[in-house]
């Protein structure tokens, strides 16, 4: 069942769901709105794959399913924590006809419904996830520690599989891109990915070398010492605003942030 929604605003967009009676759709603690009275809202540690604190249908698997549950959903609400992420899902369900659910993200920007036919995964960046289907799966993707240390954002990822619509959600506009129709490869501010379908390559590389032009580039650039690569055929979602540098503007228009011509690697923050 396809999941009808709607996103709505424009410098702080939501999805307004509309659920079928029976039909579920999970998100994030943290990123519901507001919901019709005859919506049943649930929390679980787990995710959709693997809802903790659910039973068996039927007993299935006795003492050894629900011992293998358990484990489950521990491992799962462990990577979470490792990410960062939150580690509770709320689950609503529309009971005795149409119900309607309201989500947002968390930063001033836009929204997208992901269309996933169980082809290929999705991979979106650290807090992108606002709200899905229960048919979509959610884990934790770790690119590596070499990838991840120097990417920042990229150490760790979102990963959507299954079937249906999974909503996610960036800060201000987005861009959708192919590198192929770019000779392959595109280079990028590391946290301007917002999302990428699976076959896109993911990397980070240093900007220019450890000569005088990199060491230039890397303090006055403002983007510091790498940047993000995606390579291959798919698409690909960028935001036109970071987390670091909306976090940079606000500190510094409360003159918490004092920095001289240079910026970047000499800027000091008051105490």
């Amino acid at each position: 069942m396809t999941l009808q929604q709607d996103i709505v605003g424009n410098a702080m967009q939501m999805a307004v769901v509309s659920l079928q009676p029976g039909q579920t759709v999970y998100c994030e603690a943290g990123k519901f709105l507001f919901k019709t009275t005859n919506v049943t809202m649930e929390t679980r540690l787990g995710g959709p794959s693997n809802p903790g604190g659910q039973q068996p249908q039927g007993g299935a698997g006795g003492m050894g399913g629900m011992l293998r549950q358990a484990m489950g959903t521990a491992m799962q609400v462990g990577q979470r924590a490792l990410a960062g992420e939150s580690l509770a899902f709320q689950y609503f369900t529309s009971t005795g006809g149409e119900g309607t659910v309201g989500f947002a993200g968390v930063l001033p920007g836009e929204m997208r419904a992901l269309e996933l036919d169980g082809t290929r995964a999705w991979f979106a960046e650290k807090d992108a996830f606002v709200a899905a289907e229960s048919s979509v799966d959610f884990g934790i993707a770790f690119q590596g520690g070499r990838t991840g240390m120097k990417g920042g954002e990229g150490f760790v990822l979102e990963k959507f599989t299954g079937r249906g619509t999974v909503i996610i959600a960036g800060a201000g506009n987005f861009i959708d891109l192919d590198p192929a129709d770019f000779g392959g490869r595109v280079e990028v501010d590391t946290g301007c990915v917002v999302a990428f379908e699976e076959g896109i390559r993911y990397g980070v590389q240093r900007v220019g070398g450890l000569n005088r032009q990199g060491l230039m580039n890397a303090v006055l650039g403002g983007e510091g010492l790498s940047l993000a690569t995606l390579e291959g055929s798919g698409r690909v979602i960028l935001q036109s605003l970071t987390i670091e540098s909306l976090a940079g503007a606000l500190k510094k228009a409360q003159g918490g942030d004092k920095q001289g011509p240079t910026g970047g690697l000499f800027s000091t923050n008051a105490g």
